[in-house]
């Protein structure tokens, strides 16, 4: 008895079908991961902006790190806060650190009025190509380039490049310190630091690392390193190296002494009322005049 040879070939097809469906079975069972449903509870917690500021992948890579670790010891999500921070603490049953708020700066002072154009850049409208291409329309190779790829890379619409001075400005009411920007910036001259008390802050705005003379060629509010900062702070909160001041604002007490005293004005204090006028020091009272004694005629 002959058999039906498309019988064959579909028991054949069958059989090896049954086959590989029990060995994929089998083997999916043995390397399955089962997830923490903790993970998706806290990944509905974080804001889903995927900003990259905590370090990881993503909103769902900092979730599976938060399960994993089981505390906040050493993770932040800049761009929830406090608010976020409180909520994840509540489903990983620990306390949430502390932190003070931060705020992305632009350490740059060079407006238009005071980095006068040599040049004028037509080409791709990126910093990092036109960093590698030339030094700046005023010269100065540290300064903002003001062609905005750090307000294409914030997704909050807390940067923009200011059309009066050609700088980039924050809006600290937007910005939620997720480090894009600072990121984006090929010359380094937007960093994070704290807000400060009523958004007081007190910074060098200025990059650059040449020497005085040939900064202020490019731009006249460039730090000119000389030091008088450094020498009038009381909380040995500023530095000079490399040619340039910076303020540590961990350890400034934003008493503002730094910025009376520097010559280039180059020391921003944010947020502050005006400094009072500089007191002029008082004359010495003029000696009294002494009543000249007549000479007696000689005899």
């Amino acid at each position: 008895m002959s058999v039906n040879p498309i019988l064959l070939a579909v028991l054949v097809l069958g059989l090896t079908g049954a086959v590989f469906a029990v060995v994929l079975y089998i083997v999916a069972q043995k390397f399955k991961v089962v997830e923490d449903p903790l993970i998706d509870e806290v990944a509905e917690v974080l804001p889903g902006a995927n900003c990259g500021g905590c370090g990881k992948a993503g909103c769902r890579a900092m979730a599976e790190a938060f399960v994993k670790q089981g505390n906040m010891e050493g993770l932040k999500c800049p761009a929830g806060g406090e608010e976020v921070a409180r909520k994840v603490a509540a489903l990983l049953g620990c306390a949430a650190e502390a932190s003070e708020p931060q705020v992305a700066v632009v350490r740059c002072g060079g407006s238009c009025d005071k980095a006068v154009a040599k040049n004028h850049y037509d080409g791709l409208q990126d910093c990092a190509f036109a960093s590698s291409m030339y030094a700046g329309e005023s010269g100065c190779t540290f300064g903002c380039l003001g062609l905005g790829s750090c307000v294409k890379a914030c997704q909050f619409d807390a940067i923009a490049v200011n059309p009066e001075t050609g700088i980039a400005q924050v809006d600290e009411n937007k910005c939620v310190a997720c480090g894009a920007c600072v990121k984006a910036c090929p010359r380094g001259v937007i960093e994070l630091r704290n807000k400060g008390p009523k958004g007081h802050r007190v910074y060098v705005a200025c990059n650059n690392k040449e020497k005085g003379a040939v900064a202020r060629k490019s731009c006249s509010s460039a730090c000119i390193g000389c030091g008088k900062c450094e020498k009038t702070c009381p909380f040995g909160a500023i530095k000079l190296e490399n040619n340039l001041a910076y303020i540590d604002y961990k350890v400034c007490k934003m008493c503002r002494k730094c910025v009376a005293e520097c010559p280039s004005g180059c020391i921003e204090a944010t947020n502050f009322p005006p400094l009072p006028p500089k007191k002029e020091p008082a004359a010495a009272p003029a000696a009294a005049a002494q009543p000249v004694k007549a000479e007696e005629p000689k005899a």
